[in-house]
């Protein structure tokens, strides 16, 4: 089957968010929606998503999915307030477990803080599958940027989150805790190895140098052949001393305190205190 996907891009923080509809139904699924967030004054908003609300709206679409290809650490996930308005259970991958523990030590959260992955809806494993409608989609388990990600492969299309991007960009740091450079290019080598002409979609573009266009869409194909860290056959020993090499030159995300607190509670809001009041938490020296 071949999907028919909109994109949906927020020049804030770079991310691709899609809707991903049966061809021939009216069913979809949506994956890694933003909310807005501005970190000056610390509030949300949700223009970016009710983009997607509208757009569902407008073509009488039945959300059956909020898929998250991972714990995002540079944008916040709006899947709560999408379930409100569109409906659809939000997914991830089962070792979400293993971040919000990570993470649940970082922010010092105790015991109140849930690290079973019941946040969300579903997790899933390698080879499990789903349905949007009667399309199938299939899950692999594709760590290394995070120990959680997930690629979901619908119909003709691949959605990778962030383990690979455009061609000319390359694939995705490794140094978050939990990552491993090596890890990664076994995720990669899984990835390349459906067919050359997959879609493949990524979860953030941030134009190339010599490149006029954002884009978001390339194949299997295509990064094999071309992509500027792991095309061409590369190996992993020049993957690994390329990639960490590259990741100690890395600023942290400007968002990833607060989107790490946010998307391991599957997009909730840490609980507010006693006055009503939610307050985000700036663990020092711990990233």
């Amino acid at each position: 089957m071949t999907p028919k996907v909109k994109a949906f891009f927020d020049q804030q923080t770079f991310t691709v968010s899609y809707v991903v509809q049966e061809p021939a139904g009216t069913a979809c699924a949506i994956i890694d929606s933003v909310l807005d967030f501005d970190h000056a004054s610390g509030r949300t908003g949700t223009q970016a998503a009710d983009q997607i609300i509208e757009y569902v709206k407008d073509n009488g679409l039945k959300v059956q999915w909020i898929l998250e290809s991972h714990v995002h650490a540079d944008h916040l996930s709006a899947a709560p307030y999408l379930q409100q308005e569109l409906g659809g259970k939000i997914g991830i991958g089962k070792n979400i477990v293993v971040v919000q523990d990570t993470f649940g030590k970082v922010f010092n959260e105790g015991t109140e803080f849930q690290r079973d992955g019941s946040q969300f809806d579903a997790l899933f494993s390698e080879g499990d599958s789903f349905h949007i409608g009667q399309m199938r989609g299939d899950v692999l388990h594709t760590p290394g940027h995070t120990p959680a990600c997930l690629t979901y492969v619908i119909g003709d299309a691949a959605f990778v989150g962030d383990t690979l991007f455009m061609p000319d960009f390359g694939t995705a740091r490794c140094d978050f805790p939990g990552g491993s450079s090596a890890t990664l290019y076994d995720s990669i080598q899984k990835i390349l190895s459906l067919p050359d002409e997959t879609r493949i979609f990524v979860g953030h573009d941030y134009k190339a140098p010599g490149r006029d266009e954002y884009a978001w869409e390339t194949t299997v194909g295509e990064q094999k052949a071309l992509n500027i860290h792991i095309g061409q056959g590369r190996s992993i020993e020049e993957f690994v001393e390329m990639r960490d090499a590259r990741d100690a030159t890395l600023a942290m995300p400007r968002l990833i305190l607060p989107s790490l607190q946010v998307n391991m509670r599957a997009g909730q809001m840490p609980p507010p205190d006693e006055h009503g009041d939610v307050m985000m938490k700036l663990p020092v020296n711990k990233l």
